[in-house]
């Protein structure tokens, strides 16, 4: 519970909608993957992916698809309820009156430069996060598997935190580090994960076994290595 509110805050303060919302999406994303059924299907081309897809309406298969994904487990969760109850102003204190105001008073900053520098952050945080959407959709190796569109790029994974090992993560879902090299140095994001298992918040982590991962990168994948080289 502490380790779920604290990720609900920090969602919140990131502002790419309420977690309910992202994880229909993500949930989405993944059961059908660059297909119209894809909130940001990355066969429309890189603008629509990135951000395209928040500008218009949703497909008509997205729509449709989307009726059919099984959020009970999420709808259960009384911290996602309670932050899509509010999220009007939960988001809006959250991710913008609280970072305009804390450097106001306690720094002397002015009104204008604290309130853009909170958009700029906002911004870049959101661009960052859909080049996942866009970029690792297009160009990249794909050391596991050769017949999908993500990709391993490592520019995306060093903005994004580890983000960018794109083709393992489509290949394994499930795998909590989303990249067969979970420990390095780009995979900011799994060190997260870990520090929150040792201190038992985060549990039951699910890993692909290397047998696992060597053989399907022999089956399916480019011949590039785990770095996408």
């Amino acid at each position: 519970m502490p380790l779920q509110i604290l990720l609900m805050v920090m969602n919140t303060f990131a502002f790419q909608n309420t977690v309910i919302d992202w994880v229909r999406d993500h949930r989405m994303h993944h059961r059908y993957s660059d297909t119209d059924a894809d909130p940001h299907n990355a066969t429309r081309g890189f603008f629509y992916s990135h951000i395209g897809w928040l500008l218009v309406r949703k497909h008509a298969e997205v729509k449709r698809r989307g009726k059919t994904v099984d959020m009970s487990d999420i709808y259960a969760n009384p911290v996602l309820r309670f932050q899509r109850k509010y999220a009007i102003p939960f988001i809006g204190s959250v991710c913008f009156l609280l970072p305009t105001i804390i450097p106001m008073y306690f720094f002397g900053e002015t009104l204008a430069t604290a309130w853009h520098l909170a958009v700029l952050r906002y911004v870049t945080n959101l661009h960052t996060t859909f080049l996942v959407n866009s970029a690792a959709h297009l160009w990249g190796n794909k050391p596991y598997d050769i017949n999908i569109k993500p990709v391993q790029n490592l520019a995306v994974s060093f903005v994004a935190f580890g983000e960018g090992f794109h083709n393992y993560h489509h290949v394994f879902p499930w795998d909590y580090k989303t990249a067969e090299l979970g420990n390095n140095a780009l995979n900011l994001t799994t060190y997260f994960i870990d520090f929150f298992a040792w201190l038992g918040w985060a549990y039951d982590l699910k890993m692909a076994s290397d047998d696992m991962i060597r053989s399907r990168s022999m089956r399916t994948g480019d011949g590039s290595n785990a770095w996408g080289f």
